[in-house]
């Protein structure tokens, strides 16, 4: 049985985490992104015009009802605007790192290993700039998604569940993992009826809009919206559809482009249950990162923060598979941050196309290793 690192070691480990982690976000708080001015800003201005949580009835923003619940608490607060909307953030970056070591610590119980993961990711590039920068809110849905996969690789299935349900009531975005529950599922790792736990956490979570009078059509229907919103093919995402110039079907190639993702992602899903791979701790890791940079790389309508999962993941998975996986995380993150440049700093580092083929190269390694990982027995090690 893996031996879990002691609570004591893990105090410490957060209060060395923390104070790194707000030093070097420090420097960028006063940043103002446009998404900021033109939306985050905005929303807070409206809801602290119209009384706080009683403005959550009204109809001002294209975010789920959660994290507009923050901001209605951040306008009770003696705090400014800005400096609040990016403590948020990065009190889930803060979790998201709490959630990497605690996974990393299931392969590593002892030394400081896991302390290493979780100060990576906390200190990537992507990370940092997300919201402390660019005030941009990720890290939320991201760190429940990892902490979802924790419980889940702690037999701990409902709270997995939970967790899912926490990250979707969030941002959309996590559905890059749902593929991830399924097997899981199938594989009798989590029961079925858990999937209902999922929208029911989110259901939960529109309870306060609901007594303050939202409709609950519009809260039921906002990622309905989302989905609509966008037109192109990609938004600055490094993903297959660099490659593509498109000046008429679009909307073609669009259907055909979310049809092909759900024909691999069922592909990988069925390949995973007819092997009867055995779901160690290292193969679910493993399959959550194959799933975060393969939706988003041939989903269309992609923004470049969509893979901010899997800049987290590919952290994550390369400490369970190092010998083969270690370029996994330079190359998503190369991609990754440089895809934020044009909105951080004006203009394109890199080209889009090379960033696509970096993400791609990240793609074909850890897509291999899951071929392997299928066709290999079990080792005493559980990889």
């Amino acid at each position: 049985m893996t031996r879990i690192a002691r609570p004591g070691q893990a105090f410490f480990v957060a209060a060395a985490i923390v104070p790194l982690t707000l030093a070097v976000r420090l420097v960028l708080v006063d940043f103002q992104s446009m998404d900021y001015r033109a939306f985050v800003a905005q929303w807070y201005d409206f809801i602290k015009a119209n009384g706080g949580f009683p403005a959550l009835r009204y109809e001002f923003a294209n975010y789920n009802v959660p994290y507009l619940y923050l901001l209605a608490i951040l306008t009770y607060l003696p705090v400014p605007t800005l400096i609040g909307v990016k403590v948020i953030s990065i009190l889930f970056d803060l979790l998201l790192a709490f959630y990497t070591y605690k996974l990393v610590a299931l392969k590593y119980p002892r030394g400081w290993v896991p302390f290493l993961a979780a100060v990576t990711v906390s200190l990537l590039p992507t990370v940092v700039t997300n919201g402390a920068m660019w005030g941009q809110c990720d890290s939320i849905y991201a760190a429940f998604g990892v902490g979802a996969v924790y419980y889940a690789v702690r037999s701990r299935p409902w709270l997995a569940c939970v967790f899912f349900g926490l990250a979707l009531a969030f941002k959309l975005q996590i559905v890059f993992l749902f593929p991830l529950l399924l097997i899981l599922v199938l594989l009798r790792k989590v029961p079925w009826p858990g999937l209902l736990v999922v929208p029911g956490v989110v259901l939960l979570l529109d309870g306060p809009a609901l007594l303050v009078g939202a409709n609950p059509a519009q809260l039921l229907s906002v990622y309905v919206d989302q989905a609509g919103e966008y037109t192109r093919l990609t938004l600055n995402a490094p993903n297959v559809y660099q490659f593509l110039t498109v000046t008429n079907s679009a909307d073609m190639i669009r259907n055909a482009g979310v049809l092909f993702t759900g024909t691999l992602v069922l592909i990988v899903i069925l390949g995973v249950v007819a092997s009867q791979m055995a779901l160690t701790i290292p193969r679910v890791v493993l399959l959550a990162t194959v799933f975060a940079i393969l939706v988003p790389f041939f989903l269309p309508a992609t923004h470049e923060r969509y893979f901010y999962l899997a800049d987290a993941l590919s952290v994550i998975v390369a400490f369970y598979f190092p010998r083969r996986l270690w370029p996994v995380p330079l190359l998503v993150q190369f991609a990754s941050f440089f895809s934020y440049t044009p909105f951080l700093f004006g203009r394109a580092g890199v080209d889009l196309k090379w960033l696509a083929l970096a993400m791609l190269a990240a793609l074909v390694l850890v897509g291999r290793e899951l071929v392997l990982q299928t066709r290999r027995p079990l080792t005493p090690t559980g990889d």
